[in-house]
């Protein structure tokens, strides 16, 4: 068996590889969706079409749509779904980051709390990704409304580096073969990172331009949801 350097530098020349022949044959979504699939490891990729990608399909107005997946489809920027964290696995309704709003700023400030709210095993996350659909708690005027979910920047579009507020890193090699080691796992703390209040997934519940939370649908069970199926279909 390969070390799992080898193994995952592999996949990026085998994903790169598949994205140039999408790109050279003008492949439709679904074609080149069939095309990935025959991708023998599973690779970043797979995170970036299925889960990022969805969950703004699924979460984002039509704007965030208009705005983020044209990028997302050209992989202008790679992205990951950061919901895990290190003390509470797949029980989305226990995750700990916060997003506060701060209406002085019209901003929301990402926080990692705690150890146990770092986010922890999104592939993808570890070394390639620019961008994460982040989910957390949201606060406004000191009241949880519930988990939601944030686009956020993670890493520099110039030289790749980690933006300011940002720790991220690989988790390193996991056990066993069938451990997508091929894929790379990875950690992120967050330390009062601030993003613009358009950046939160608001298809179901938003903030408008007064700072008043308004839902479209039962916001809170929809997004939880949501996050669940997700989760267990596809990280």
């Amino acid at each position: 068996m390969l070390p799992r350097k080898e193994l995952f530098k592999n996949t990026l020349r085998k994903a790169a590889y598949a994205w140039k022949r999408i790109i050279d044959l003008r492949l439709s979504e679904e074609e080149a969706s069939r095309l990935r699939f025959y991708v023998d490891e599973p690779a970043y990729t797979d995170l970036h079409w299925g889960m990022f990608v969805p969950a703004i399909k699924g979460q984002g107005t039509d704007e965030q749509q208009k705005k983020w997946l044209p990028l997302a489809y050209k992989m202008q920027i790679i992205g990951c779904y950061a919901q895990t964290e290190l003390g509470h696995g797949s029980n989305v309704q226990g995750l700990e980051t916060t997003a506060t709003f701060d209406p002085q700023t019209d901003e929301f400030v990402l926080h990692s709390p705690t150890l146990t709210s770092s986010k922890w095993w999104p592939g993808g996350l570890g070394k390639v990704s620019t961008h994460a659909v982040v989910y957390a708690r949201l606060i406004i005027d000191g009241q949880d409304h519930g988990v939601h979910g944030f686009i956020v920047q993670l890493r520099s579009l110039e030289d790749h580096k980690p933006l300011p507020g940002i720790t991220i890193g690989d988790i390193g090699m996991k056990f066993g073969n069938g451990a997508c080691n091929t894929v790379d796992n990875g950690v992120l703390r967050l330390d009062r990172v601030r993003i613009p209040r358009s950046q939160m997934l608001m298809r179901y519940v938003y903030i408008n331009i007064h700072h008043l939370l308004l839902s479209h649908l039962s916001s809170s069970r929809t997004n939880f949801q949501t996050a669940k199926f997700t989760h267990v279909h596809l990280e």
